[in-house]
């Protein structure tokens, strides 16, 4: 309703940021948008036709004391909303399929259009498919679609503020934390995200997006190397510093490794490492720069600057 009164641009951001909060204020946001629609639709309807609202005399009901026919129609129209949200969330709960990973975990997934959806580490994916349209809905982490081409039903992958359409493409999004990245490595597709104008991003290009803003950007092939490394189990750097290493690392970690010097913090690496063996990342690390990695009780790797040289325990 406040959207629908013309509010001031701060008060629009406010309304942005709290839809972007949680998924749950999304879905929220959603239904509370169509059943708004729905009633403008039926107020709209029966102004067209009168027959709707008041009958002709010979069915004319004794009007309730204090009560105009206008605001009993009102009335019904608000029953008929709810009754039809209600009914399309029964539904919506009822056919989604839910799909995680675990840390560490990889998975892919046919959907039953013959798409096929891969979820990174620690993922959580929504699945919910009609007769008019596919919708994924990622929680959190990180996908990467194949999706089938189906003009009469387009794929929609949901992320935060951001909507993703795509007919027959490729393509990967990962939620970063205030930011969703888009690479698309087949095809094109339409992205939108709140008041943001649309954009298509063709292959071999990318997309910042924020609850307001889209960036597109142009990706290099060895960007978009890296960026999809993981599905192969990978993690590919090419020149990131520790801190941005080992945040990739801790993606697939139960215990993570944790920087205990500031010194290390901005020392730089490349190479290509298995997600699944940190041991070859933390040996690369130890060889080839001052570093040592001490390992703690409970599994973790604290990464200290080295001021002397190694020495063979």
């Amino acid at each position: 309703m406040r959207l629908n009164l013309d509010p001031d641009e701060a008060e629009r951001e406010a309304i942005c940021r709290w839809i972007d909060s949680s998924p749950t204020h999304a879905v929220a946001f959603a239904r509370a948008e169509a059943a708004w629609e729905s009633a403008e639709r039926l107020k709209a309807s029966a102004q067209d036709n009168p027959a709707l609202v008041d009958p002709g005399p010979a069915e004319r009901l004794p009007e309730p004391t204090g009560i105009s026919n206008r605001m009993l129609a009102a009335a019904m129209i608000a029953l008929f909303v709810f009754l039809a949200a209600v009914g399309v969330t029964i539904r919506t709960l009822n056919d989604v399929d839910k799909y995680s990973t675990g840390i560490g975990e990889v998975k892919d997934i046919t959907l039953s259009d013959g798409s096929r959806m891969h979820l990174n580490s620690d993922t959580t994916a929504e699945v919910r498919y009609t007769d008019n349209g596919r919708k994924v809905h990622i929680v959190r982490g990180e996908a990467s679609f194949d999706v089938a081409h189906d003009t009469a039903r387009p794929f929609d992958v949901e992320a935060r503020s951001a909507v993703i359409r795509a007919v027959g493409t490729a393509f990967n999004v990962r939620m970063r934390q205030s930011l969703v990245e888009l690479t698309v490595t087949q095809g094109t597709v339409q992205v939108r995200s709140g008041p943001a104008t649309p954009h298509h991003v063709g292959a071999g290009s990318g997309a910042v997006i924020r609850p307001r803003t889209i960036l597109l950007t142009h990706l290099g092939k060895n960007v978009i190397d890296q960026r999809m490394a993981w599905r192969e189990k990978m993690v590919e750097l090419d020149g990131e510093t520790i801190d941005q290493a080992v945040a990739e690392f801790n993606r697939y970690r139960d215990q993570p490794m944790l920087i205990g010097d500031a010194r290390v913090s901005a020392l730089r690496i490349g190479g290509r490492f298995r997600t699944t063996d940190s041991k070859e990342f933390l040996a690369a690390l130890q060889v080839s720069l001052p570093i040592r990695a001490v390992a703690g009780q409970d599994g973790s790797i604290m990464l200290l600057y080295r001021d002397q040289p190694a020495q063979q325990d």
